[in-house]
């Protein structure tokens, strides 16, 4: 990707597979627009997506963006599509040849296309000039305020600066991040009147200085929704992953006074994963961040109010009531509540793990580290869907991929179309029945001890990055007494209460449980929190919808 220079200017960006093409269309647009704004080109839609990303951690603001149509691997329409989730303000402009405009007509539907300029653009002061001209004073017409940044002071191998950058990017709050032992990162320090020791330091773009900041009091601090704004709502909806946002959709736009309340940030564990390429409606592919951005301002759009980094640990039953009591003491009522509370990865067991995790281990993608797994070797540790979509990312950068797999095979737990691209990625390689033994390091993961588990045979390989994704255990343990879960933790629901035909113990209806409801009347469970679930995104989705129609069935029957 080539720039120029001046990061402050407002950007244009264009995006064309062919360098001359490219290299065209850039000088240009440099020669008209180039003292007032920062030109920034691309050669791939991956590239282009990958500049757009760090533009907007930074806080830059995009104005147009013009993508050629014709390119491989993403073509310019699915690229606008994907940009769209990242700039939605930015007008879109499509380049392409006469024989593709009516693709370019239809994408005016699709992507809300602004124009499309047929090539070649010759003379560029007939048909390309007056059309960005437009463009621009319509931009700058609109609402375009600068995105507020947050500056992040931290170190590499310091575990809670992982966490904030993790908890930052999950709840897409643009960011920009600086090394404690840094000019800048020092200058920062000195101005907050740190001395470094105690990180990491937070600075909010109003200027005010956090230092190891918790997550609610950062998440307050940085604009999220952290407080309800009322005491008693239709539905309440506890967690933020694909079933909870699919509930608050559906709850919010069809009436329910809705507030989906999250613990650390939308999305869940699916939030987290790099590419969802088996999501209907998404042919080439869907970043959880992409599908739950769009979840999230949908269902934002419908009116459900979404509460961030609060954490629910109660539920107690008063009359018709439902209420939620949060590890603050306070308290919210409802009519009926759904539980999309999800998983967690597995902690993984073994000595030098606990002292090493957020510096060199992480539970889950962990995104905000893979631009560090540059040129280095990488070691996964799982088995299933997750771990195999992290494999196909981080390989893109990394010098290796090696996936731990305590069983024989992949096929028992990882989907086709994931083992054949694994098969096919020349630097990913997979290590059968071999689990972690320990993990070695001072400051930061060094080498890992590995062990064949049918020989025993151990071997110690030097490594400074591992991912862990070893199944899921339900976040439900807060329901201890009040609703009814499995000897695994996960929720019962529906049939699978019922013995002989007879509804649970304490149930007082004169009509069995329904089908996605707990013991407690009025309470619903939806995605992978509920027992014997498909553990899929699609399901999940499909689950926090059926709940909501259960919950209306419910409150009319009340």
């Amino acid at each position: 990707m080539a720039q120029a220079a001046g990061t402050a200017r407002t950007v244009i960006l264009t995006v064309d597979d062919d360098p001359g093409v490219s290299r065209a269309v850039a000088r240009d647009l440099r020669r008209r627009y180039g003292e007032s704004h920062r030109i920034v080109r691309a050669e791939s839609g991956d590239t282009a997506l990958e500049a757009l990303r760090e533009l907007k951690l930074r806080g830059d603001q995009v104005a147009v963006i013009l993508a050629d149509y014709r390119m491989p691997q993403m073509n310019g329409i699915e690229f606008l599509e994907q940009a769209l989730d990242v700039y939605p303000g930015a007008r879109r402009v499509l380049l392409t040849a006469y024989a593709d405009t009516n693709a370019a007509i239809d994408a005016i539907n699709v992507i809300d296309l602004d124009h499309y300029l047929l090539k070649p653009w010759d003379p560029p002061e007939e048909k390309l000039y007056p059309v960005l001209d437009d463009l621009l004073d319509a931009w700058r017409a609109s609402d375009f305020r600068p995105v507020p940044t947050c500056k992040v002071v931290g170190h590499r191998w310091s575990a809670r600066s992982s966490n904030v950058r993790e908890f930052l990017a999950r709840n897409q709050v643009p960011y920009r991040w600086y090394s404690s032992d840094t000019p800048e990162g020092q200058r920062l320090l000195s101005a907050a009147g740190q001395d470094g020791e105690r990180l990491p330091l937070v600075i909010t773009p109003d200027g005010t200085p956090l230092v190891e900041p918790e997550d609610p009091d950062l998440a307050a601090q940085v604009g999220l929704a952290t407080t309800p704004t009322e005491e008693f709502y239709d539905l309440v909806v506890i967690g933020g992953g694909p079933a909870g946002l699919g509930a608050a959709v559906y709850g919010a736009s069809e009436g329910l006074r809705t507030v989906l309340v999250e613990r650390s940030a939308t999305g869940g564990q699916a939030g987290q994963s790099s590419r969802i390429e088996n999501y209907l409606g998404f042919p080439d592919g869907v970043s959880g961040s992409q599908l739950t951005g769009r979840a999230r301002r949908q269902a934002a759009k419908f009116g459900a109010e979404i509460l961030t980094a609060r954490e629910v640990t109660g539920l107690e039953v008063t009359g018709a009531s439902r209420v939620i009591r949060f590890s603050d003491g306070s308290a919210i009522a409802a009519h009926a509540v759904i539980l999309a509370t999800g998983v967690s990865y597995r902690q993984l067991e073994a000595p030098g793990l606990a002292e090493l995790t957020g510096c060199g281990i992480f539970y889950g993608s962990a995104l905000t580290e893979a631009a560090s797994c540059q040129g280095h070797d990488v070691y996964i540790v799982g088995g299933a869907n997750s771990a195999g979509q992290a494999a196909m990312y981080l390989s893109r950068g990394a010098k290796s991929v090696t996936l731990l797999v305590r069983g024989p095979s992949l096929t028992a737990s990882m989907s086709h179309y994931l083992v054949q691209q694994i098969e096919e990625a020349p630097n990913i390689s997979v290590r059968t029945g071999t689990v972690v033994e320990a993990a070695h390091g001072t400051d930061h993961l060094e080498q890992l001890t590995l062990r064949d588990v049918t020989s025993g045979h151990t071997e110690l390989v030097d490594a400074q990055w591992m991912f862990v994704f070893i199944g899921a255990a339900p976040l439900t343990g807060w329901l201890e007494g009040t609703v009814l879960r499995d000897t695994r933790g996960f929720i019962m629901t529906g049939p699978d209460m019922t013995v002989d035909g007879q509804p649970p113990k304490g149930w007082e209806l004169d009509r069995p449980p329904y089908h996605l409801e707990t013991n407690v009347p009025g309470v619903f469970v939806a995605g992978d929190a509920r027992a014997e679930s498909a553990k899929r995104v699609a399901s999940a989705v499909g689950e926090g919808a059926m709940a909501v129609m259960l919950v209306h069935r419910y409150l009319e029957q009340s």
